[in-house]
C-alpha cells in the first residue's frame, strides 16, 4: 500500500479512536460512586457496571475496532508516518468530538494547537513523497 493509502488509513484509525473517546468518557460515568469491600470484588464490580452499560460498551468496541484497523495497516505502514499521524489526529477528533457534545475547549491556546498539530501532520505525509 502506498504512503497516501496508509495515511488514509491512519487517520480513519484516528477518528475511531478520538470520535469515540468522549463517549466512552460519558459512558463511564458513575463507575466512580461502585464500593465495594476489597479490591477484586471491587474490579469485578466495575467490570460488570462497564460490561452492562451500553453507552460505554458501544463506543468502546468501535474504539477497539479502531485498534484492530491500526495493527492490519501497521503492517505496511511507515512508523514515522503512522505513530505521529495517529497519536496526533487522535486529539484533534477527541477535541472535535468532544466540542460537539457540549465540552467547552477554555482557551484560545487549544485552537492554535490543534491548527500547528493538523500543519505537522501534513509535513509528515508530504515529506514521504
Amino acid at each position: 500500500m502506498d504512503n497516501l493509502g496508509n495515511a488514509f488509513w491512519l487517520t480513519t484509525v484516528a477518528a475511531f479512536w478520538g470520535l469515540t473517546n468522549p463517549f466512552i468518557k460519558r459512558g463511564s460515568r458513575g463507575v466512580e460512586n461502585i464500593k465495594r469491600d476489597n479490591s477484586v470484588r471491587q474490579f469485578l464490580a466495575e467490570l460488570r457496571f462497564l460490561f452492562f452499560n451500553w453507552k460505554y460498551l458501544l463506543p468502546f468496541v468501535v474504539n477497539q475496532f479502531g485498534s484492530v484497523l491500526y495493527y492490519i495497516t501497521l503492517a505496511s505502514a511507515d512508523l514515522t508516518l503512522a505513530v505521529p499521524l495517529t497519536n496526533s489526529l487522535t486529539f484533534i477528533f477527541t477535541s472535535i468530538s468532544g466540542r460537539l457534545l457540549g465540552e467547552k475547549i477554555q482557551h484560545w491556546e487549544t485552537y492554535v494547537g490543534m491548527a500547528f498539530v493538523v500543519i505537522g501532520v501534513l509535513l509528515c505525509v508530504i515529506s514521504k513523497y
